[in-house]
């Protein structure tokens, strides 16, 4: 209003309210008074009044939280109808049939969003209705078929709540101000906001607004828009609109719309306008904005307007675009785009050139591709989710009330709505595929299937969804990886202009460290060597070197491994030239390189139940012998790490012999690698100097047979709380810490990753015993105190000691807040979170740098 924009008139109800109702169960004992002073200059401004039986006020209740939320809180149009007012609003207009058009859907919107009567119980009686009237649009409906609608509608009120229809429009508007502040905590605003990360507590305004009217003829109109297309973040107009609608027409998926570059060709005045307030919009507010319009007998008014949704493709380009459009800074533009969403940019799409069986094609609302079993309802969607399993949504529609099912499934697919309907906006915001608008999709929710052209899909049957071209596929459709675009890249250069976090990669092949590169990683933080030992060709000579009887046995299947590794670790320090590589010595028990327990037994007994005499048999028996003396109760805290290679020096020999002598000979092919190595799961300093000892000794026996001084660090992982404690004394014989937090949490929780995962951490975050699972998110209050605690007694006597981490964690946002804040150098994740790192960092550093 204040940029003279053509907003309809009205007064909004602050946040504070909402927040002081929340905490004192009551609103503030002044704000009925306030609600009626300001109505009544609203009311003097327009030259209506509420509730007048000659020139009735007319208004909408509409929630705005500080923070987009699209959808997920509740609006009532149409306010001041009732049986007298509705007569007057016919005669004013001279349109009987727009009256009780805009009285039918008041009653809808009043009776499920005021009185939590079910929404399906007026659409059965309009569907009833248009049928017995022989029409399938709501905008053939004649004055008679509204006027019986309306009929019906009062049976419901009357059967339901045992009331008459509220007839008075002051009533009317205080229970809808009432209700909207209420819709800050219904089932789908509360999802959406623990989705999205927006605070619990800040609360929703309330918006009171002076109707105007799209449905008055072919000359109104309603429509959502987006300044920039929020699917790729093309500069360009991107929206929809329907002539003779109301806007919860558009949004709603109900009716087909128009995509708004129509407008300019069918009125080209109300485009310009339109164009004329997006560009305004954008550069007050200096971001993409989503904005509803409506036209009433030709006029352009504008009712809202919010911070676009958009996919993270779309993120990436508008913020890297308004940077270099002077809008904003590129240090805005760094802190314009989510990290965890960087991920999306990353999962696959289905590949060009594989034939699949495409069934019908609607509109590519959400870009992306998902495969998945069929269901067609919200809470089955969350059920077969929880349970681990990949589902693509089906729904004639989507509401707010499914948001739990849309973030279950992978996926979309809806047979009305458009690129603005609900299911779109809420697929992008998450990041998932959409396909809309399948006017060949016929779905019998009743039977739960779908029928496409006389295919018949049912609940359960696999299907792919290609949201970038709108395709429907029979079956789970092949996929590539994407492509970065040239904004992808600009962007986490920008990052690695500002951030002072290293980013390294966890990557034990040479592919992987092939991929961390490409994906900006400035080394690697873990290279995991007991992965080398699971290829297929070398896993049966781990085998032989753990069953050996014989230290001549054992040391012969050693022997032919080491040129395994020694290939490995060259290929891995050749790509990443320049950069320091970590490479870690085995720390997995050694049982988990044989067959499982269980299996073998089954194996042994089945064969001597049937009589069987063989020497594969005898074999099977040494094997099943030597895994029953290696299981132990609890292998994590036990024959593993540096434990290992404590009482089998020789396995570790091996591996420092091959990276050494890997050394040896990149230093004279010239090339720069910076190796080092890690000694996993100390937690005693005497531990660290025995294998230390061990590794000085090889080293010296390699620098006396090659002539060469080797250049190599050698550090440890810290994985154990004692590690932490003492770790002023492991500092005087380390080079570098890594925190392996994996461990670290177990250890410091005293849980089972595994079992906890699986058994009760989701049960805990639901119940609110814990905040968050801290094996995806640091646990600061506790494994972050001892990490804190080991950096400053590690620098106490060794200044120079370089500390990074390595547990997956590295590369979570708010774990990377922590490593930014408790001081380390870098961290360390797999290659796809690489760029999720890079961008994380960079913002620690830009909001350490601002205050």
């Amino acid at each position: 209003t204040n940029l003279g924009l053509p907003v309809p008139p009205g007064f909004t109800i602050t946040t504070e309210v909402c927040r002081k109702y929340y905490e004192n169960n009551k609103y503030p004992e002044d704000l009925q008074a306030q609600i009626d002073a300001h109505l009544s200059m609203l009311e003097k401004k327009m030259g209506k009044r509420l509730g007048d039986l000659e020139n009735p006020l007319l208004v909408s209740v509409r929630s705005g939280a500080p923070q987009s939320m699209p959808g997920m809180m509740d609006t009532v149009l149409n306010l001041g109808l009732n049986d007298v007012t509705v007569k007057s609003l016919a005669n004013q207009t001279q349109n009987e049939r727009f009256a009780y058009d805009c009285y039918r859907r008041f009653m809808q919107m009043f009776g499920n969003v005021v009185i939590g009567l079910e929404h399906g119980t007026f659409e059965a009686i309009l569907s009833e209705v248009k049928g017995r009237y022989g029409v399938t649009l709501d905008t053939d409906m004649s004055v008679k078929a509204l006027k019986d609608v309306v009929a019906e509608y009062k049976k419901i009120f009357l059967k339901e709540t045992g009331e008459t229809f509220q007839q008075e429009p002051h009533k009317q508007l205080s229970m809808s101000i009432d209700a909207v502040f209420k819709s800050w905590n219904n089932r789908r605003a509360i999802t959406y906001r623990k989705l999205s990360n927006i605070p619990d507590d800040i609360g929703t305004a309330v918006n009171v607004q002076t109707m105007v009217y799209g449905n008055m003829g072919e000359d109104s109109g309603t429509g959502v828009a987006f300044t920039r297309d929020p699917a790729t973040g093309g500069n360009e107009l991107y929206g929809e609109y329907l002539m003779n609608a109301q806007g919860e027409d558009v949004v709603a998926g109900i009716r087909t719309p128009r995509h708004v570059r129509e407008l300019k060709k069918d009125l080209p005045d109300i485009y310009e306008n339109l164009v004329q307030v997006c560009e305004t919009l954008e550069k007050h507010y200096r971001d993409v904005q989503d904005l509803e319009f409506t036209i009433e007998k030709g006029i352009f008014y504008i009712l809202q307007t919010r911070t676009g949704k958009r996919t993270i493709q779309a993120a990436v380009k508008i913020a890297v675009d308004l940077a270099e459009e002077g809008l904003i800074t590129q240090e805005e533009a760094i802190l314009r785009v989510n990290p965890s969403d960087l991920d999306r940019l990353l999962h696959p799409t289905i590949d060009p050139e594989a034939k699949v069986e495409v069934l019908a094609t609607g509109i590519a609302a959400s870009p992306g591709a998902a495969s998945g079993m069929v269901v067609f309802d919200a809470d089955e969607a969350e059920a077969k989710g929880n349970e681990g399993l990949k589902v693509v949504l089906v729904r004639p529609e989507t509401t707010p009330e499914d948001i739990h099912g849309l973030a279950a499934a992978q996926g979309v697919l809806t047979s009305t709505g458009g690129m603005t309907c609900h299911a779109a906006i809420v697929a992008r915001a998450m990041g998932k595929p959409c396909v809309a608008g399948c006017k060949a999709l016929q779905i019998d929710l009743r039977a739960k299937s779908f029928e496409i052209e006389g295919r018949i899909i049912k609940e359960g049957d696999i299907i792919t969804i290609d949201g970038t071209l709108g395709n429907i596929i029979l079956g789970e459709a092949p996929t590539i990886d994407p492509e970065m675009s040239e904004e992808f890249d600009r962007l986490l250069k920008w990052a690695d202009d500002v951030r002072t976090l290293g980013v390294m990669a966890n990557a034990d092949t040479p592919e992987n460290a092939r991929m961390a590169r490409e994906y900006g990683a400035e080394g690697i933080g873990l290279c995991r060597t007991e992965r080398m030992f699971n290829d297929v060709d070398r896993l049966p000579i781990v085998q032989e070197m753990i069953l050996a009887d014989t230290d001549e046995a054992k040391r012969d299947a050693l022997n032919r491994l080491m040129p395994m590794q020694k290939k490995d670790f060259k290929e891995i320090l050749k790509v990443m030239e320049g950069l320091p590589v970590i490479i870690r010595l085995l720390d997995p028990p050694l049982h988990e390189f044989l067959p499982r327990f269980e299996d073998i037994l089954t194996d042994v007994t089945t064969r001597r139940l049937k009589g069987e005499k063989s020497k594969e048999l005898e074999e099977k028996e040494g094997v099943l012998r030597k895994v029953r003396l290696l299981s132990e109760a609890n292998p994590m805290l036990g024959f593993r790490a540096c434990r290992l290679g404590i009482v089998n020096p020789e396995i570790y020999e091996m591996q420092v012999r091959a990276i050494l002598e890997t050394i040896v000979e990149l230093t004279r092919e010239g090339y720069d690698i910076k190796p080092k190595i890690m000694i996993p799961g100390v937690g005693n300093v005497s531990e660290l100097k025995f294998i230390n000892a061990n590794v000085r000794r090889v080293a010296k026996e390699i620098e006396k047979e090659s002539g060469i001084i080797l250049n190599y660090e050698l550090g440890t992982m810290i994985e154990l709380p004692r590690a932490c404690v003492t770790a002023d004394e492991i500092a005087k014989h380390a080079e570098f810490f890594s925190f392996g937090t994996n461990d670290l949490t177990q250890t410091t929780f005293g849980w089972s990753r595994d079992d906890a995962e699986g058994k009760f951490v989701p049960q805990y975050i639901e119940e609110g015993v814990i905040s968050v699972n801290p094996f995806a998110q640091i646990d600061v209050k506790g494994v972050g105190a001892l990490m804190q605690m080991c950096v400053d007694l590690g620098r106490s006597v060794n200044k120079d000691l370089e500390i990074g981490i390595c547990g997956e964690h590295g590369g979570n946002p708010e774990s990377i807040r922590f490593c930014y804040q408790a001081g380390l150098d870098y961290v360390s994740c797999s290659p796809f979170r690489v760029p999720i790192a890079r961008l994380a960092a960079a913002q620690e550093t830009l909001k350490d740098k601002n205050g």
